[in-house]
């Protein structure tokens, strides 16, 4: 497995493989790896085939972080993460540095702006709703250093997870709009065994947090259960049972629950089958999301 830092070393690496033929896979990742990563790392090995390159990026992308958020802490163990990559037998694993990717000087502080960068890739329909709306900022970081890294990695097919499902559909929009030559294969959530979606965020909440966090599955499994004894649900009355589901919990807070079209991500008063629900809560300071369809 080889280990690299610059975007000039991944983009010439790239470039051979393709001028011979060989497809490459992608996954794009903030480290700190669980099984849910790993899923989808296999799921590329699955798509470009033994003779494919996979390709795995490990990068805590500080433009898609607020001021607020959980930057400095966000969880990073990069020999660990290494060793997993190497047994999943991993091509190679593109690791930058803020100052590679944004040009950044070393002195500077903050959120990785500078007068060296100035480009950024938005999106303006999908990202309105949910974690646009909580996070105004967050998927222009998102959409912009994803961009980069399919500029960068020159990737035939690329491995989303279903977690962030806004986040999928926003990226195969950018796919699609910008003509990107590129595959977008969307993989199941993976869960723990209560039903909680693996996270890197998960390992934040200590002590009673954890058990209050599986209460995110549980809201799902209501939302869910209404509309199969419903063929139509009102979405007010069923947004209402579940923040009093959600409030039970002692130290959680909801930021909001959606129900949505899963192709416009355009929210509804009524709520049936094929559609589909999103939420994100905090427990204590740690700020949990999910979604399923319905």
């Amino acid at each position: 497995m080889q280990i690299v830092k610059s975007i000039a070393a991944m983009q010439r690496l790239a470039k051979k493989w393709r001028r011979a033929g060989t497809r490459i896979g992608f996954v794009p990742t903030m480290g700190y790896l669980h099984e849910g990563h790993l899923s989808l790392v296999k799921r590329a090995r699955q798509a470009v085939g033994k003779n494919g390159k996979v390709v795995v990026s490990i990068y805590v992308n500080p433009t898609q972080f607020a001021p607020t958020e959980d930057l400095a802490k966000y969880p990073r163990d990069l020999k660990r993460d290494l060793k997993l990559l190497r047994e999943l037998k991993v091509d190679v694993v593109f690791v930058p540095s803020d100052e590679e990717m944004y040009r950044r000087s070393k002195s500077a502080r903050g959120d990785a702006r500078s007068t060296n960068f100035s480009t950024y890739v938005v999106e303006e329909k999908l990202s309105r709703t949910m974690e646009g709306a909580s996070r105004p900022t967050h998927f222009r970081g998102v959409t912009t250093v994803v961009a980069k890294l399919f500029n960068i990695v020159l990737p035939d097919v690329a491995i989303f997870g279903q977690k962030d499902f806004q986040q999928a559909a926003i990226l195969q929009r950018m796919v699609t709009d910008l003509n990107f030559p590129i595959k977008i294969i969307v993989a199941p959530t993976i869960r723990e065994k209560d039903g909680l979606a693996m996270s890197s965020r998960n390992q934040y909440l200590a002590g009673n947090l954890r058990r209050q966090a599986t209460v995110l599955w549980c809201a799902i499994q209501i939302a869910q259960a209404a509309v199969k004894k419903s063929k139509r649900f009102p979405t007010a009355k069923l947004k209402s049972a579940i923040k009093k589901l959600i409030e039970c919990e002692p130290d959680a807070k909801l930021d909001y629950v959606e129900f949505f079209e899963p192709e416009t991500l355009l929210p509804v008063s009524t709520v049936k089958s094929g559609m589909h629900t999103a939420l994100a809560v905090f427990f204590g300071k740690t700020r949990l999301i999910d979604n399923a369809k319905l």
